[in-house]
């Protein structure tokens, strides 16, 4: 692998190097069909190829079940906010838990389609939640990218009410415990490709209820019977994505291969940023340790004068795109499954140096 900066972007992010070289090979004729994967069609039997491949892997990485459905949609995290309720909000009741900015943003945009109660803020326990047992699912951000917060377990709802889940920020950085799970979606900038793909885990039971004015394009049990289908998918997003699948199967660590492997990396990566910081009087990291997440570490200089000196030396270092979203300042430090242990360990010695040259 070539010496390529650290990209430490929260999305879209870094990519593995082995999956841009392939594609970059593959790009003018895919395995002798004498096209790129951007000019084939979307139902020729070489693209059709290439779709069953990305969904068979994904299904087996993720150990998801049979009675779910895999989608590949478009519309992002973002649009899910209003396509979810569209096809899940039947009877008008959605409850969500707000933990930090997405959620909120999901709570608002389900509110145009639906009665929305937040049930709880931040992590109360989920016995202390203000459930309504009648309401059509209730809503879950599993990693809040903004705010470094993680559900390290999904919450066991009693009841019949699903579980709704937004987990684009830490998809396949860690295995999902689908019997918690009624629908789980996954914009795929983070952990899977490029932005344009969306990964919808749809139970086959919450299939058939979408509101009449969900669009066809948007309505799960349409897109799901066309096998993804319907309309255009994004199908070199797809295509990508499939590489990144592939890659993850063969990915080992710590005497462990595929999701397990990835998991136990960012379990140790994370460990050496979190650790560094607070072992540091010079930076701070203010999220409480049981909600830590493993994808998203964002951390301020007390000093915060020396902010623009922070990233200018670490763009010089080769470590890009630290500066925090633009809501909460500060810094950022998105370490997704393409980041290897190498890049938080050289982000940890600039830390040490820039503390030893300002603090």
């Amino acid at each position: 692998m070539s010496s390529r900066p650290f990209n430490f972007s929260a999305g879209p992010a870094a990519l593995p190097e082995e999956v841009l070289a392939r594609a970059a090979a593959e790009m003018l004729d895919w395995h002798g069909s004498g096209m790129s994967v951007m000019e084939m069609s979307h139902r020729g039997r070489e693209f059709i190829s290439i779709y069953e491949a990305a969904e068979r892997d994904l299904r087996e990485l993720l150990a998801v079940p049979p009675n779910f459905r895999i989608l590949f949609m478009q519309g992002g995290g973002l649009g899910e906010n209003a396509i979810v309720p569209m096809n899940l909000a039947r009877t008008g009741r959605v409850d969500v838990v707000v933990s930090g900015s997405w959620s909120k943003k999901s709570a608002v945009e389900a509110a145009r389609y639906a009665d929305v109660k937040v049930v709880a803020e931040g992590f109360a326990p989920v016995e202390q939640w203000q459930r309504r047992d009648d309401a059509d699912y209730l809503h879950i951000c599993s990693n809040e990218t903004i705010d470094g917060i993680e559900f390290h377990e999904l919450p066991q709802l009693s009841g019949s009410v699903p579980l709704v889940v937004d987990c684009s920020s830490h998809v396949l950085s860690r295995f999902i415990d689908w019997s918690r799970v009624g629908l789980a979606f996954a914009g795929a900038q983070k952990n899977v490709g490029p932005a344009g793909v969306t990964l919808v885990f749809v139970r086959e039971d919450l299939l058939g209820r979408a509101l009449p004015i969900c669009p066809s394009a948007f309505n799960y049990a349409t897109v799901a019977a066309a096998d993804s289908m319907f309309n255009t998918p994004p199908t070199y997003g797809i295509y990508i994505a499939g590489l990144v699948f592939q890659w993850l199967k063969d990915f080992s660590y710590a005497g462990k291969t595929g999701v397990a492997a990835i998991e136990q990396r960012n379990i140790d990566k994370a460990a050496l940023l979190y650790g560094a910081l607070d072992a540091s009087g010079f930076y701070d990291n203010r999220v409480p340790a049981n909600c830590r997440s493993r994808m998203n570490i964002p951390f301020y200089l007390r000093d915060e004068r020396l902010n623009d000196a922070f990233l200018a030396g670490a763009k010089e270092r080769g470590l890009l795109q630290l500066k925090g979203h633009k809501s909460v300042g500060g810094m950022r430090a998105s370490i997704y499954n393409a980041m290897p242990l190498e890049g938080v360990k050289a982000l940890v010695s600039y830390l040490q140096d820039f503390e030893k040259q300002h603090g």
